[in-house]
Parts: structure tokens; sequence; C-alpha cells
């Protein structure tokens, strides 16, 4: 039987040292007797006072406890709870550091797993830095040593739900009330079978799905909807699976976006949509413009989720084809073109991992324009078949720079593309998270 590794014991004394650089999460790099250290909290060209947290093989971690030489990108960080909320990593640097880290991100991981730059590098997207949040998955613990219900996000590197009273990027219908929830919920027989709220909202109406873990009382379900009437909340409940969300009140809610003018789409609030609405708009224009639409253009949209890129593509081309692999999603995008008389959409469900795109009808014509925005996965396993569709242009929208910058190396090298251009979304202000866009153009010959 192996023997379990001991765990080293952390130094207790603070250490100082010079911060070299910064890594793709935000966190400070330092050396220390040859040893890579990551301080978190610490900025480039600081010197930092830390301490140890984790230890390694090959590396440590340390939280900053003291900054003797501020950057010039350092800032306030404006949430009470940065440091504590596991939530943002960067609140503490400057917004235009923020954007410098993440195209430096985009730029290494190309470097790295591809070997290529594109031809052009596309200014940021940008939008509001506070609030911006329209999605978000709050945990909800009842603490006994507190006697009290927490709602929020989790404590940084810790599965603890952090003491928060408000969230300074979640919008503020709900990013205020983070309090007023917990002390509702401690009101409910259930106070302390709730797991979790599932946050959504669209320009007009906040819902929130109230992860039960037990069905509730009577007591519970009118407390619930008195609570969502007072505050003009919409209260659902989800006793299961995804598919046991339903509304407790009103009776027929509705939750709808509109990425364009003269475009409605309805979703639910388990649904996946992008969780920053302005951004969003930007990001389906800049999409438009990449694939440079033409009225003939047929265009195949690869997980295509409930119509966010294929309705308003629809309005401009002659005939645009979705393929995503969740049937509800499907059924949704398909209620949204019949919503905004959009004959010219077409939505198929297929698992794109595991069939060979030629083989559906629907593929035959072929294609001469493809949109992809795939999961944090990526695309590989449908690159190959990009190229023989017959598509000279292709825009890929990613949300991890690292499976991006592996596809478009697979694109570039191995399937006869030039990636002319790409740039990164801040789709997450005051995060590490990298959303991101590149079009290739297919090479002649």
């Amino acid at each position: 039987m192996a023997r379990r590794r001991r765990r080293q014991k952390l130094p207790q004394e603070a250490i100082t040292a010079e911060i070299e650089s910064l890594s793709h999460d935000g966190r400070g790099i330092a050396r220390v007797e040859g040893k890579t250290i990551f301080v978190d909290g610490a900025l480039a060209g600081e010197t930092a006072s830390f301490q140890y947290t984790r230890l390694h093989k090959k590396f440590d971690e340390a939280k900053a406890l003291e900054i003797s030489n501020p950057s010039a990108q350092r800032v306030d960080a404006k949430c009470q709870h940065f440091g504590v909320c596991g939530g943002c990593s960067l609140m503490h640097m400057a917004p235009e550091a923020q954007l410098e880290l993440k195209q430096g991100t985009l730029a290494e991981h190309f470097t790295h797993f591809g070997n290529l730059e594109p031809v052009t590098w596309l200014p940021p997207l940008t939008g509001p830095l506070w609030g911006y949040r329209r999605k978000a998955r709050l945990g909800v613990k009842y603490v006994t040593k507190k006697e009290q219900v927490l709602v929020g996000f989790r404590e940084k590197a810790s599965p603890f739900i952090a003491q928060l009273s408000q969230c300074e990027v979640l919008d503020p219908r709900v990013g205020l009330r983070l309090t007023e929830l917990g002390e509702m919920i401690a009101g409910l027989d259930a106070y302390n079978r709730i797991a979790q709220i599932e946050v959504a909202m669209d320009d007009s109406n906040v819902a929130l799905v109230f992860r039960n873990l037990d069905p509730f009382s009577e007591h519970d379900k009118q407390a619930l909807i008195a609570y969502g009437q007072e505050q003009d909340l919409w209260i659902y409940e989800q006793p299961g699976g995804p598919d046991t969300v339903a509304a407790l009140w009103p009776e027929t809610p509705q939750l709808s976006y509109a990425p364009e003018a003269g475009l409605t789409l309805n979703f639910d609030p388990s649904d996946f949509t992008q969780v920053n609405a302005g951004i969003n708009e930007k990001m389906i224009q800049r999409a438009l413009d990449l694939l440079d639409i033409q009225p003939e253009d047929r265009i195949l949209d690869l997980f295509c989720g409930l119509g966010n890129f294929t309705l308003p593509l629809a309005k401009r081309v002659t005939e645009v084809v979705g393929v995503e692999g969740d049937l509800a999603l499907v059924k949704h995008a398909q209620n949204n073109a019949l919503l905004n008389q959009l004959t010219n959409a077409e939505f198929e469900q297929a698992d794109l991992t595991q069939t060979e795109l030629k083989d559906y009808p629907w593929a035959q014509k072929g294609f001469n324009k493809i949109l992809l925005d795939p999961p944090r996965s990526g695309a590989f396993e449908v690159l190959h078949q990009l190229a023989d569709l017959g598509a000279e242009c292709l825009v890929y929208v990613s949300c991890n720079p690292a499976t991006l910058a592996r596809d478009a190396g697979e694109l570039v090298n191995k399937h006869g593309y030039t990636m002319e251009a790409a740039g990164i979304m801040d789709m997450f202000p005051h995060t590490n998270h990298v959303e991101s866009i590149a079009v290739f153009t297919k090479n002649n010959g």
C-alpha cells in the first residue's frame, strides 16, 4: 500500500521579495531561492511582504501582507469584500491594466499553443465596469455558529460562503439584496435546506430560482410569493434537476432580451445567456462585421444556443443554420425564430463531438461562412470538417484563450486558414476571465 505523502508545514515568518511579473490569473510572480512563488494581491514591479499559503514541488503560493512601493497600476478596490470573496481577482488593478493583462494572456496562448499571431489585433470591446452581471449562481448556507443564512459567493480558495453584504459587479437589483435575501430565507421552514439561488435578469425583470433540497411547505411557498410581490422579483423553485424549475410567482413569467433593435429572444432562467448584456450586443456586431455579411451568404452557426448570433444573422442573409447539442435550447431557438417571423433560420440538434456534419441533409449544400461559439473545451473535434464545408471565412468566439489558441493553431497549420484578426472582449471586468474573438480566412490554392 502506498504511503500517504505528508503535507509540508507552512513557514510562519513573512518573506519580502520583488514581484517580477504577473501570472495569467493576475497574481504576482516572485522567486525565492530559485523557486517560483505566486503572490495573491501583488502587482508587477512592487516589493511585497507575503506569507505562504500552499507549498508545492515546483512552485509555492502566498498572499501579500504589505506592499512597500505600490505600482502605478494599483487602485483601491471598490468592493469592501475584495480579497475575501473569490468572485473577483483583479479589482486592485486599474481597468486599463486589466485589459492589458488579458490581451497579453491571449497573445501568449497564441504563441505557446499555436505558434502564431493574428495579422491584426482588434481593439478590446469594453462596457460598464460595475453592476454588469445579469446571470449568477449564489450559494446559500445556514451557519449554525453565526445563527445566520449567508447568501453570496464562495470565499477565495475555500468551499465556505463568504459573508457578503453586497456585490459590486452583480446587477444592483440583486447585488444590493444579499443580506435581505439571507434574512428572508432565515424566516422559512426550509432555512437550512436551500442550496443555491440561480439569478437571471433581463432589462425589466429579475428571476430568482431557489434550489430547494426538500419540497417547500405551503408556508414557505406563500412567504416566497409575498417576497416576490413586495420586491417585484419573479420567484421560481427547483426541487430536483433543471427540468423541475417551476414558477411560483407570477404564473407565466417570460424573460427576454433584445440583442439588437427589432429582435426579441425569449429565454428561461436556467438557459445559457451571456452575463453582460452590453458586451453581448457589441460582440454580436463585431462578429457580423468580421464575417463581412452579404445578402447571398449561407452561414453555419455552431454551438448556437437559443439563437444569440443566429437570428441577427438571419435578418441579413439568405439562409443560416444553427446547430446545438441541447434539445431544449434548439426548441427555444426555433420558437424565437417564429417569434421574430424569421423563416430563413433553421435549427438542428447534433452532438458536434460525435457526428460528421457532412452526413446531415442540411449541411450538404455547404456554407460559405461559419460562426462558432463553443464551450470552454473548444471545438477541436469539428475543425477538420469545417474546411470540407467550403467555408471561406470563419469567426470563432471563445471563453477560453487556451482552447482558442489550440484550435487556431490547428486551423492555420493544418487546414489552410489565416488568422486575420483577434482580440479580447471584457465580458467579466475585475476577473481573470478572458473572452475573445478571432476571424480566419481560407487561403487560396
